[in-house]
């Protein structure tokens, strides 16, 4: 394998990303068949839907297939890192990042990202109470923020504040509305 530069090209979709300012993301480029890489078919089951993605490196992250390939803009890039909880997506049903899980790492698991959570019609009993709430301010965080609150429900049907935080501790929201996104999870609950 040979390491691949990144650069960022304005306009033009690549498998290349930059994250905290204008540092480039170096990965390892995929095995290759005269100079170009092979594309591989991976089978997913995303939003209770079986779909194939085309992608040159098995080895990208979940996110990029997701966004990238399926069109699907819940789940946020954030920090790259896993740290930020922007990515966050359903992985049968535990809230993963999907900025640091590998493509080839999911397997048969079953995907729900935000969109697939609930409808516009008939949304999951987490987004219509953070809509009741207003907990989003700018809205990148809350992506993340609804889709963990949702992984913890499943598991905690009446917690408490601190269990809430708890949860929520590695999600990020620069935004400050955390008090407004904890009543958001209190409400839920009541309704979940």
């Amino acid at each position: 394998m040979r390491p691949v530069a990144c650069r960022p090209s304005p306009g033009v979709k690549s498998p290349m990303r930059w994250h905290r300012g204008w540092h480039p993301v170096v990965r390892m480029a995929p095995p290759t068949e005269g100079g170009l890489a092979m594309p591989t078919a991976i089978p997913l089951h995303v939003n209770g839907r079986a779909t194939r993605v085309t992608v040159d490196d098995p080895e990208i992250p979940l996110l990029y297939a997701l966004r990238d390939n399926l069109g699907l803009h819940g789940p946020r890039f954030g920090c790259g890192l896993g740290q930020c909880g922007s990515c966050t997506v359903h992985l049968d049903g535990r809230a993963v990042r999907s900025c640091v899980t590998p493509l080839s790492a999911v397997g048969k698991k079953k995907i729900v990202t935000l969109e697939g959570l609930g409808t516009p019609d008939k949304p999951h009993p987490v987004q219509k109470a953070f809509i009741a709430e207003q907990a989003a301010q700018c809205g990148y965080c809350i992506n993340g923020m609804i889709m963990q609150a949702a992984a913890f429900l499943a598991s905690n049907k009446n917690p408490s504040d601190g269990q809430i935080k708890q949860a929520l501790a590695y999600n990020l929201c620069r935004c400050g509305t955390h008090l407004r996104i904890v009543r958001a999870v209190k409400r839920a609950a009541a309704g979940v």
